[in-house]
């Protein structure tokens, strides 16, 4: 019986999938991929086969997730099955260099970045991009992870030499142009089956933690908008009638690297420029956001899974 395969390592990021693959009475299994094995002489089943394996894993103990997923894709993809965000998303998950260079080839504008290894490096990089205000990252990360706004490279300094240092899990460490959002939001564009979906509006005010999933939500996750009034501002809003012309070279970016179902974050800055600075093969959707619009991302992956199991 051919059923629809969903490779990940968080039960908490595919909770909301299961709900929608039973509602639409679809058969699956789910593979965690954080420990296994495989048999490369032998076949795999017959299905289609989704992957959601997270930068982020090594986060929550998950270290080798991704390399061991990336085995099990290898094996699927030789024997010819269908897989939705296959090895070459895999890559680009786990790595910001291949998303800036493999962005950078569809014409679409990054933030000037230098990648480093050592402390040293860093410091010599901040000096190289000489900007007032730069940002550090992880190259492997998710969920923020690592992202530090600096204003001054003697205040890099300060962090790389002190205790609180956070050690990139593959080594490498970026620093960035900072771009100044005049309103402090940032979009992430939305994509099923390569094509776009919606765009998600979230507020940056406090901080870099962006995943939308509610599994990521945190009770300051809404702040007032007026000292007096008890209105409040939403973190995640879907913006309706909103369709950029930089969409077609996003999906374009899409097709040329295999990745079916992702979510591309960007940032404008004050003269109306927009810069992408993530791809993040593995995401999510906020419930409250939806609700509002009444979109349903989870439920149109669920669809886009189930013509492909029909089509297989």
């Amino acid at each position: 019986m051919n059923k629809i395969y969903v490779l990940h390592e968080n039960s908490e990021w595919t909770i909301h999938l299961q709900h929608r693959l039973d509602e639409l009475r679809l058969p699956y299994e789910l593979w965690h991929l954080d420990e296994g094995l495989i048999d490369l002489s032998g076949e795999p089943p017959q299905g289609v086969f989704y992957n959601r394996i997270s930068a982020s894993s090594h986060t929550r103990g998950h270290r080798f997730a991704p390399e061991f997923a990336e085995a099990v894709i290898a094996w699927l993809e030789y024997h010819g099955r269908t897989v939705i965000n296959g090895t070459r998303a895999l890559r680009l998950e786990v790595s910001k260099v291949n998303q800036y260079m493999a962005l950078n080839n569809s014409g679409i504008e990054t933030p000037k970045t230098l990648a480093a290894v050592g402390k040293k490096q860093i410091i010599e990089a901040a000096n190289l991009l000489n900007m007032p205000s730069f940002i550090t990252k992880h190259n492997r990360a998710g969920k923020g992870q690592g992202v530090q706004l600096f204003h001054s490279v003697q205040a890099l300094q300060d962090y790389v030499d002190g205790p609180n240092f956070d050690e990139p899990v593959d080594g490498i460490t970026l620093i960035q142009q900072y771009i100044e959002s005049p309103e402090s939001f940032i979009i992430r564009h939305e994509f099923i089956g390569g094509k776009f979906l919606y765009g998600v509006k979230v507020d940056t005010s406090q901080g870099f933690e962006l995943c939308p999933a509610d599994a990521c939500s945190i009770e300051d996750m809404f702040c007032p908008t007026d000292d007096v009034k008890t209105t409040v501002k939403a973190k995640f809003e879907i913006l309706e009638n909103y369709r950029p012309s930089f969409i077609d070279r996003y999906e374009v970016f899409l097709r040329d690297n295999n990745i079916q179902i992702a979510a591309i974050e960007a940032i404008q800055d004050s003269n109306g420029n927009s810069y992408a600075y993530d791809v993040n093969t593995n995401t999510n959707y906020n419930s409250d956001a939806e609700k509002v619009t009444g979109q349903f991302a989870m439920l149109e992956m669920a669809k886009y899974l189930a013509d492909k199991l029909q089509n297989s």
